[in-house]
């Protein structure tokens, strides 16, 4: 009878730790936004639109960095249009990403940032970027996309240089799939 008793014991106990993993493993994500929220790490920008300039700081120079990176699948080609910038903080710096599609179909796509220190995230203000909205290009067609942005003067002296990538995702399965209204066509669905 103890042996029965120590199994059925045992059975609970495994029972029980499997779904105190399962609860962890589905936890897990938003505990780690928290965390990057909190820490700053994973480079997650979320100083965006209009920003308060206190002046340039002339006397530093921060180097930018920009790289364009297609997910898997992705067939555009995306790049930056300077890949190093020299930029001071505080001062608003304009440029762009180019992108053209080589297939004969359309395509959206969607750019997701990244912040390389992950501190300077949230120093770096983005004013205007392509990545606020997806992006249409019919097959053959190429695009200027501009960012404007700019470094907080509070930006600490530890950091000299900044990446800021984007990885630009093909959304059209996803796209095609939301039911859109052509106002030239009486709202007729395309």
């Amino acid at each position: 009878m103890d042996t029965a008793r120590a199994n059925r014991r045992l059975i609970q106990r495994l029972f029980l730790a499997a779904v105190l993993m399962f609860g962890f493993g589905f936890a897990l994500v938003p505990l780690y936004d928290v965390f990057c929220r909190v820490t700053g790490l994973n480079g997650r920008i979320t100083a965006t639109g209009p920003a308060d300039a206190d002046g340039i700081d002339t006397e530093r120079q921060i180097r930018v960095r920009l790289i364009g990176i297609n997910n898997e699948g992705m067939p555009w080609r995306f790049a930056p249009e300077a890949s190093l910038l020299e930029v001071s903080p505080g001062e608003m710096t304009q440029t762009a990403f180019l992108a053209t599609n080589p297939t004969t179909r359309r395509m959206v796509a969607q750019a997701i940032p990244s912040v390389s220190p992950g501190e300077a995230a949230q120093y770096l203000h983005k004013i205007n970027c392509f990545c606020f909205n997806s992006q249409t290009l019919d097959g053959g067609e190429g695009v200027e996309m501009p960012l404007l942005f700019m470094i907080d003067t509070d930006l600490p002296e530890s950091i000299r240089s900044i990446t800021l990538s984007y990885t630009l995702f093909d959304i059209s399965p996803a796209e095609a799939g939301s039911a859109q209204v052509d106002v030239h066509d009486g709202g007729s669905q395309i």
